[in-house]
Parts: C-alpha cells; structure tokens; sequence
C-alpha cells in the first residue's frame, strides 16, 4: 500500500531525545530533562478538583464543536483582564491543544501549493503540519541581532500566509507593539494572512506579551492550557478568530476533531482561576531564567538572546560544533544531561546551535548547569 508523499514530513527531533533520555533513566541514570518545552508541575489544584467533581456527576460526553460556553466566555474575560479587549466568546474555538488550532487555521485559511512564512528558527511542528496539507512552508533566516524575530524587509512578496510566535520557541524573544504592527501591516500589503502563535503568553519576565488582537480583529490568535497553565499532556487550547470566520471553522472543527476533550475543558476552565498556583510557577521560572543567563556564560557559551518570555535558551555553539545532534548525544551519554539539537528549529543553520529548557525544578537547573559546566571543562570548550 502506498503512502502519500504529504505524509513525508521530518521527525520532531526533541521527541527523539525524550526517547533516548527515557532509555537512560531505564537503565538507571539520573537524567537531568532540559529538552523538553513542558512544564514540571502538574495541572493547577483547582482544575483537577473540579474534574474529580465532575466526572462524579456526570458523563462527559460531547461537546459543541467550538467549546463549553462557559469556558469560551472565561477565556474572553481572560482578554478583557489581560489586554483590556472585547472579545465576543462566539469567536473563540475552543480546540485539542494548539496543534488542533493549527491544523483549523491552515485549513481554514490556505489552499493546497499556498506558500507560508516562517521564521527560522521556529518551531518545527508549523513547517510539517504546513507539509502535511500540501502547503509549501517558506523559511525566513531571522537574525540574532533582530533577537530570532521575522522583520517586514525579509517577508516575500508571494505569499499567503505569515506565522509568528510571541514568545518564541525556541528562543523565548517577543515582539513589541511597534514590530508586531509593523508585520501584520506588512502581510496585510501583501494580501496574506497573519497567524499569531500566543501560547506562551503568562510567561513573561521584564514586560507583559502584546496580542495581535490589541492590533487588529482580521488575524488568527492561537493560545494553550499547556504552558502558562501546565496542561500540556490535557491536549486543550483555543484560538480567536474574525467574526466571519467563524462558520467555517465551526464546520472543519465538527468534521475533523467533533470537539476538544470534555474532561480538559472542564479541568481548563477551573485553572484560569489558579491565579495564585500559577504565579507561584512563574516565580519557578524567572529564578530558572537568572540562573541560566548567569551558568550558560560560566560554561563557556556566550551567544544567545536573553529570553523574554517561555522558559527556553536558544544557543549558538557554533564555535563548538557543526553537529548539534552529536553534541547533544554526547552531553546526554557523558553528562545525563538531556537538551535538544537546534535542527529542531532551523534546517539550514541548526547545526550548530541548541535549546535548554528551564521549565523544570530550579534544584534540577542548578544540576544541569552544573553537569553542562564539567561536560564543558572536559571538552576543552570552557576554563
């Protein structure tokens, strides 16, 4: 039997490396997780309460295709606290985690043969999801000295589509208000559609995330229970989408995933009021954040953007490496440290850089650094 060539898209490398770190620790070893984007807390107290309630009461069968009510219109106060918007709860789906939302949207939005910009590096799932509905991604080579961020001189004229994420992953930069208007002009000029991967919005440090709502109505906002609200394996997120959109998602949604899990919508709609739990984690992060700014320059690497917002650290290891999937092997097997090569995130120059997690224990990064630090000095790569 045949199989189709859409359906030839690359692995998702970190999963690769969650595997080989999994061996290890079947093996015995201590392994310190620094590759994995998911938080090490569970889901917020409350959210797991009030899901033990109600799976007591009731049968949690379907539910509309764009979402529990109720929930739709917490997130829509979720807007209106955060960003001091309007938003009508009827545009918003309520969608199995983000990659539900991206698989909506893309269909929603592009034809297949479309081209879509990205940036690189970027996160890998937009490109093979993109690959999958026989849309052809289009890779824009960001710059350090742009903090890894698209910028509207380096956007193609023929495209139909722009995705950019705010924090990003891997390199945990945002865009301000002046940058972010500035490429939903510039797709806008060029006739395309502009999706806004939020999903990290909560996790920021020195300033709070701009939506691309507080910009315009004619985008798609895509945002997750996984990250802020330490959902990740729940599989719930949602996305805001322009009022005459919405028919036609409500119609993909019904045929395509029937709706979002009842059980995580149930536990989602409880966790947005966990403010406190969840700013407790946060605090988690920005000490994870000092340290790894701090312990990296110790270890010898030097290049990187100081991080925004998410909990990640995207390095460049150039000057140690052209083979960012060894180094990574190596510093797993040598140190028990577990990061992810930076091929993940860019095709063309992933080679020689890498991304560390820091959304686990502050005990656990202090581990890793340390162990980073020897593997370093053993090399001959730090003093």
């Amino acid at each position: 039997m045949r199989l189709s060539r859409r359906s030839n898209v690359d692995p998702f490398i970190v999963m690769d490396v969650m595997e080989a770190a999994a061996e290890a620790e079947r093996a015995g070893r201590h392994i310190i997780h620094m590759e994995v984007g998911q938080p090490g807390t569970p889901a917020p107290s409350g959210a797991r309460r009030a899901l033990a309630e109600a799976m007591e009461n009731g049968a949690l069968g379907y539910t509309v295709a764009l979402g529990l009510p109720a929930l739709k219109a917490r997130i829509a106060k979720w807007y209106a606290d955060r960003h001091g918007l309007t938003i009508s709860p009827e545009r918003i789906i309520v969608t199995s985690g983000s990659s539900g939302a991206f698989l909506l949207a893309f269909t929603a939005l592009f034809d297949a043969g479309d081209r879509v910009a990205l940036g690189a590096p970027g996160y890998p799932s937009y490109r093979q999801i993109l690959s999958a509905l026989s849309l052809t991604p289009v890779d824009i080579e960001t710059r350090a000295e742009d903090r890894y961020q698209p910028v509207p001189d380096h956007l193609p004229d023929d495209i139909q589509g722009l995705i950019v994420a705010s924090p990003a992953n891997p390199s945990g930069t945002m865009l301000d208000r002046p940058a972010l208007t500035s490429l939903i002009e510039a797709t806008e000029a060029r006739g395309a559609a502009f999706v806004s991967d939020e999903i990290y919005h909560g996790i920021e440090y020195d300033r709070p995330a701009i939506s691309a709502l507080e910009i315009t109505d004619d985008v798609y906002v895509i945002n997750s229970f996984s990250k802020y609200h330490s959902m990740t394996g729940w599989r719930v997120g949602w996305m805001v989408v322009p009022e005459a959109h919405v028919r036609t998602v409500e119609r993909l949604a019904q045929n395509m995933f029937i709706c979002a899990p009842h059980a995580s919508q149930v536990a989602a709609l409880a966790a947005m009021d966990c403010r406190e739990e969840l700013e407790d984690n946060m605090a988690v992060y920005a000490r994870n954040r000092d340290l790894m700014i701090e312990g990296l320059p110790e270890a010898g690497i030097t290049r990187f953007a100081p991080p925004d917002g998410a909990f990640y650290v995207y390095a460049d290891v150039s000057e140690f490496t052209r083979d960012s999937r060894e180094f990574c092997a190596e510093l797993l097997a040598e140190a028990g440290v577990a990061v992810t090569p930076g091929l993940d995130f860019d095709k063309a120059r992933g080679g020689g850089t890498v991304r560390f997690s820091y959304a686990r224990s502050t005990e656990d990064i202090e581990e890793g650094l340390l162990r980073l630090k020897k593997f370093m000095k053993s090399k001959g790569f730090a003093a």
